[in-house]
């Protein structure tokens, strides 16, 4: 039993190496990805705490040079899920009657091994499975992650520090319980750390977790599960299986301990998932927890006082990092008419300078898109605004996937607002603008507001304070991370909690304590000192 009230040690966000020319962590982490890319490794389910192979592999190529093997991924059936059920709950009240400060102390663990030795370990492995340059990899895999671990350590106490008022006699306590059941993670390719946290927020608060991770990010998620193994998390707290989603789901939506879903991804599975939900709603303990993120079709928008470099960094940063596969990347520009010209002419120059190609090479700001269906996706939309009236293709549009899947940063010019690659989300390194007449910015506001359907991020570029009130007033909902001057990708653990509505997500603020919240069901306890002895109130003596 816990003797004392701990305080956690003191938690800051993880610096971000530079990996300059002639630094340790270049030299290190070149080293740690020549050798993964020499080595073909076995990437199995791991349930229970054993690792489960099967007879049917799948190999696992780097997206920049999709000919090359680098893992063969174990996948399993319908069996494989039963088994994770069974592990989950098998181990559910162990891992719930854990001592709070023991849980936090793996995640503290956790958050030094990364920081150390499994630094270059898993920016190599993203790298390579994710086709991210060093600092996309650094930025996601190490420090992203590292901050989501230590930052839920703080988040945790200071929710179970939440406690309601007592009064004379009487003793008012709140305890935060797991969720009765199991909860299921599907995460994307895109975030190291977001697949990882996923997992890692609702196991922090006492859960159990099946994780199926994106079949293109087998290899990363191996080595997170190493590194969860190294820190001391007891077997079967997190059970991770490769398998079809169709097998998955039709064990884990019927079963009645099925307790939530941590899930990120697109709009149309998460909503196929709700609605499988709802149909089995009746088959459950209780209600569970339905937690999404599922992208976006943010926006920049900037005024005629805003600044031409700013603004063109903010759309080659916004746009192009990772290739345009964040949720939150700059996808569609809104500009006026009366700085094009200026915009045009540094957009272009800083375009001719940018490199593409493998990772492996530092000097490369765009690599490979994940796979072949999303450089075909891709290529689609490039073919179809050559041939349209209303766009036009003012840099880039070249595609090669001899190698790898290689799509050069595009930029499309529409006379129409609404035109496809305005609402459509591409999930790549294709970025559309529109141009508006100077005085028709509120009617651009209100454009933006109304093109898409998620309200994920967006970004107000002005110099003039009562026009970014104006913005921030007409877009309130268009965007549940907003950005004032700055590109609308890069939120911080803790500084800019994640997370959007409409079609974008239930917006539960991954980052946050928002999000823990989400994993917990609180028991009221109220504990009287001395009861009372007779039903009788006051109000029932008879009048003398």
């Amino acid at each position: 039993m816990t003797k004392a009230l701990f305080s956690v040690p003191h938690i800051t966000c993880e610096p971000i190496k530079s990996y300059k020319p002639g630094s340790s962590e270049k030299l290190e982490v070149q080293k740690e990805y020549d050798l993964m890319m020499k080595k073909v490794i076995n990437l199995p389910m791991i349930i229970n705490g054993k690792k489960i192979t099967s007879s049917k592999k799948t190999p696992v190529s780097p997206p920049h040079n999709h000919k090359h093997i680098v893992a063969y991924c174990h996948y399993g059936s319908q069996k494989e899920i039963k088994q994770a059920i069974s592990a989950c709950m098998v181990n559910k009240d162990s891992w719930r009657n854990t001592p709070w400060e023991h849980r936090c102390a793996i995640f503290l663990k956790a958050a030094d091994l990364l920081s150390g030795p499994y630094r270059q370990k898993i920016n190599a492995a993203t790298m390579i499975n994710q086709s991210k340059n060093i600092f996309q990899a650094e930025i996601d895999a190490a420090c992203e992650l590292i901050d989501f671990l230590k930052f839920n350590v703080k988040f945790l106490t200071e929710i179970y520090q939440k406690q309601p008022e007592s009064s004379n006699g009487i003793w008012n306590r709140m305890e935060y319980r797991p969720l009765e059941g199991f909860v299921y993670a599907i995460t994307p390719f895109n975030f190291t750390s977001i697949a990882a946290n996923l997992c890692l927020a609702p196991v922090l608060m006492g859960n159990t977790v099946i994780w199926k991770p994106s079949d293109s990010q087998t290899y990363s998620a191996k080595i997170i599960m190493d590194l969860l193994k190294e820190a001391g998390l007891p077997d079967g707290v997190i059970n991770m299986v490769h398998c079809k989603p169709e097998d998955a789901n039709k064990i884990i939506f019927q079963h009645p301990d099925f307790g939530g879903i941590h899930f990120t991804g697109s709009t149309k599975v998460f909503q196929s998932i709700w609605k499988e939900i709802g149909k089995n709603i009746t088959k459950y303990k209780s209600y569970p927890r339905i937690v999404g993120e599922t992208g976006g079709k943010d926006f920049i928008i900037a005024h005629k006082s805003a600044d031409v470099d700013e603004v063109t960094t903010a759309i080659i940063r916004g746009g192009f990092e990772y290739q345009g596969q964040k949720c939150s990347a700059a996808s569609r520009i809104y500009l006026p008419k009366s700085q094009w010209k200026k915009i045009e002419k540094k957009l272009i120059s800083e375009l001719k300078t940018i490199k593409v190609g493998d990772p492996k090479d530092f000097t490369n700001f765009v690599n490979a898109v994940i796979h072949n269906q999303s450089f075909e996706k891709l290529k689609s939309a490039i073919l179809k605004a050559k041939k349209d009236n209303n766009a036009k293709i003012i840099f880039g549009g070249g595609c090669d996937k001899s190698i790898g899947y290689f799509i050069e940063p595009t930029i499309i010019l529409t006379t129409d607002p609404n035109y496809d690659t305005m609402k459509r989300e591409l999930f790549g390194p294709i970025v559309t603008i529109y141009l508006y007449k100077d005085e028709n910015f509120e009617k651009t506001l209100k454009i933006i507001d109304t093109t898409s359907e998620y309200a994920l991020t967006g970004s107000i570029f002005a110099k003039n304070r009562n026009i970014i009130i104006q913005a921030s007033k007409i877009l309130e909902n268009a965007a549940g991370n907003f950005y004032i001057n700055d590109k609308p990708t890069g939120a911080v653990v803790s500084q800019q909690p994640f997370g959007g509505s409409r079609g974008s997500g239930t917006n539960d603020k991954a980052g946050s304590y928002l999000n823990l919240l989400r994993w917990v069901s609180p028991r009221t306890i109220k504990e009287t000192f001395v009861p009372p002895k007779n039903y009788r109130y006051p109000f029932l003596k008879q009048e003398k």
